[in-house]
């Protein structure tokens, strides 16, 4: 391979940025930069010194006229103890845009190439330094905008989706051994595995592979927010509910009812978990057509939503409350979303006024019992275990899953149906290639093209 270099700080001013050279020529290359007098050739590989780097290219003018481009920190890394396997040497530069510009020209002059997306990453996978399912966590473990959704990428990264992947793997070869061995003596009709013991074993594969499955929509919820719909009649105070959450002004409040005609969205960090809330139009029979739509795109995200914040005015009877409740009542009856009631407007309340038992009473206009509400939602994630389950991020992985299911499912049915031995082996070798394909183990250019095409250049 090639030597290859680029910025792998974000682009733009900032007090210092980090330059990444990878190949076989990184540390010939880089030493151009370099004066004999800097020590740069001779320093050990993990350590880092002190330098300056000339502003000039091949041609070396003489010492009177050498101009400072900029003084660095300089690290080299060699091969196979660097990230990408090869040998690396890192600059750490002042900020300024146009040094980190001419340090990448002054390297591309003297042999390098600027590096492809993701193309560091991709060469520390091809160098065996990552599989497949560590690569793409280094992604995740960039985009982080949480402490959960860091912890699901690291744990990514330290490789436990991988090891879960390497059991499945050996269970599915143990099992295409005794199949491919009864081919091999097919003409003997013998029976090497034990079809209640393969059935048994299939039915642990798939009860591993559904959990994976199911975590997926836990995996995405952490990356972009999960989802928490405030809903409720108009003019009950949802759009302030979400100002007092985010602490800022982010949704119009006004007394006039039917206000808020479309959805609103923000998140919001709570207790290290990304929460993106959601303001909805109020449900109300409405004439208005453009009021309408905003009430069906309310229905919606109630839909998709895990959590759902039904706030009703706290000067409501009980029966009032559940007569609203009722008339969207099946939205809430899939699995896994939670409910939490709110009578707001507390502070308009009298004492005659009726609670209704399992409700939590605020008022989003002064701030108060918001911490209660806060603790309600931060406990699905702990209902859930959201923090302790191996997530799935990525759509690549959840596709190939499905397709490893299915092979499963079709190698129990043709053990169920007695069907012959070279059917069944058929499904469980492509339950293995999916498989191998998830890992890393079978690749192409094109999977591997789009996967590290999405990353940043510099990673």
């Amino acid at each position: 391979m090639n030597t290859i270099c680029a910025i792998s700080t974000p682009a733009g001013l900032g007090a210092t940025a980090m330059i990444r050279i990878s190949g076989s020529e990184a540390f010939s290359i880089s030493n151009t930069l370099f004066s004999e007098k800097s020590g740069f050739a001779e320093l050990e590989p993990n350590r880092a010194k002190f330098a300056t780097i000339y502003n000039y290219g091949t041609e070396q003018p003489e010492s009177s006229k050498r101009e400072i481009l900029d003084q660095v920190v300089v690290t080299k890394f060699a091969a196979p103890h660097s990230f990408t396997g090869e040998d690396v040497v890192e600059i750490s530069c002042h900020g300024s845009i146009f040094i980190q510009q001419r340090i990448i020209e002054l390297l591309i002059a003297n042999g390098c190439r600027m590096a492809a997306p993701g193309e560091f990453t991709q060469r520390a996978f091809l160098n065996g330094k990552l599989d497949l399912p560590q690569a793409e966590a280094i992604a995740d473990l960039i985009e982080a905008q949480s402490e959960t959704a860091h912890h699901a990428a690291m744990k990514q990264l330290q490789g436990e989706l991988s090891d879960k992947m390497a059991v499945l793997r050996e269970e599915l070869l143990q099992m295409a051994s005794l199949l491919e061995l009864e081919l091999d003596f097919s003409e003997e009709e013998v029976e090497f595995a034990d079809r209640t013991a393969l059935l048994n074993l299939l039915a642990h594969i798939k009860g591993e592979v559904n959990r994976l499955l199911q975590s997926y929509k836990w995996g995405t919820m952490l990356k972009n927010g999960i989802p928490v719909a405030i809903v409720g009649e108009p003019n009950v105070g949802k759009s302030t509910l979400l100002n007092a959450l985010l602490q800022r002004e982010r949704a119009i409040v006004s007394d006039i009812p039917g206000t808020t005609r479309d959805t609103i969205e923000d998140t919001f960090v709570l207790n290290g978990t990304l929460f993106r809330f959601i303001d909805t139009a109020g449900i109300r029979e409405s004439g208005d057509a453009i009021e309408q739509l905003g009430i069906e795109r309310s229905l919606g995200t109630i839909r998709r939503a895990a959590v759902i914040l039904w706030i009703f005015d706290a000067r409501k009877t009980a029966q009032e409350v559940g007569t609203e409740i009722s008339k969207t009542s099946s939205l809430f009856e899939s699995d896994g979303k939670k409910l939490i009631l709110i009578g707001n407007k507390t502070d308009l309340a009298t004492d005659k006024s009726e609670e209704i038992g399992k409700a939590i009473y605020i008022s989003a206009k002064k701030g108060e019992n918001l911490d209660l509400l806060l603790n309600e939602i931060d406990r699905f994630v702990q209902e859930n275990g959201i923090r302790d389950i191996t997530l799935l991020t990525s759509e690549r992985h959840q596709a190939l899953l499905n397709g490893i299911l299915a092979s499963i499912e079709r190698t129990e049915n043709g053990l169920r149906q007695q069907l012959p031995t070279d059917l069944v082996a058929e499904d469980v070798r492509m339950a293995l290639h999916d498989l191998g394909e998830l890992t890393g183990k079978v690749t192409s250019d094109d999977i591997l093209n789009n996967i590290f095409g999405k990353f940043c250049i510099g990673k």
